[in-house]
């Protein structure tokens, strides 16, 4: 299939690997001003440590997201969301959403096919514990983590890996770095991450097909709704 579109910008991204190392020096030392801040505001207000966890990722990606801006308007006077390709896919954009719930069935098969085993993750059942802090986490999954997440990756970080790598290269590198990520989250169970990988391989195909984060982002966004949907049918799968 050919690209519909291929903005300037995700063949050869004007930034470089030096804004992508200063984009990650400054994750942890912001991840531990949120933690601070965090922490601050649940002495203010009667909040669980779930919804404190919570809100300490929300500052977070205010954070690091923050100093993308700065970054990109400071060195190079380029806007945020045009630099990484945030525009919405016309065309594609039912196909975008539509797809995302197909994805969560064929990489739920597959995770069936290869026996992934089921780990149960404490933590999703103590995001259910009060309303407060449900509703913030079904914002996390369906909305702020999609978007934060295919920006990061599907915005910022693959465009340069495709300039070094080619566009194969560049999105097969980018899912594998995502699928790790996710790896602490399942225990670093091989068959999760290799999933995810493939999710983040399909996101990332979706993202130069189109041209568009936004184009992922909504398939990202309707692929977690699935899955949290099936989590709440049945918490105890």
């Amino acid at each position: 299939m050919t690209p519909e579109f291929q903005e300037p910008s995700a063949r050869l991204p004007f930034w470089d690997y030096v804004d992508l190392a200063v984009f990650a020096g400054f994750a942890f030392p912001s991840l531990i001003a949120s933690a601070l801040l965090a922490r601050g505001l649940a002495f203010i207000l009667p909040v669980s440590p779930v919804f404190d966890a919570l809100l300490m990722q929300l500052v977070w990606y205010a954070l690091i997201f923050g100093a993308l801006v700065i970054l990109l308007r400071v060195r190079y006077d380029r806007p945020f969301w045009p630099s990484l390709a945030w525009r919405i896919p016309f065309r594609g954009m039912i196909a975008c959403l539509v797809s995302g719930p197909v994805l969560a069935i064929g990489v739920g098969l597959i995770g069936y096919l290869i026996h992934t085993p089921t780990i149960k993750l404490p933590m999703f059942d103590r995001m259910l514990s009060d309303r407060p802090t449900t509703i913030l986490f079904a914002a996390f999954v369906v909305i702020i983590g999609p978007l934060c997440e295919e920006l990061a990756f599907r915005g910022f970080l693959m465009p340069l890996l495709m300039r070094s790598l080619g566009a194969y290269g560049g999105i097969v590198l980018t899912a594998v770095l995502f699928g790790a990520m996710h790896g602490y989250e399942y225990e670093w169970s091989w068959r999760h991450m290799l999933l995810i990988s493939i999710v983040g391989v399909v996101l990332g195909w979706v993202r130069y097909d189109t041209g568009s984060t936004a184009g992922s982002t909504f398939m990202h966004s309707t692929f977690n709704l699935t899955q949290l949907a099936a989590f709440l049918a049945n918490p105890n799968s």
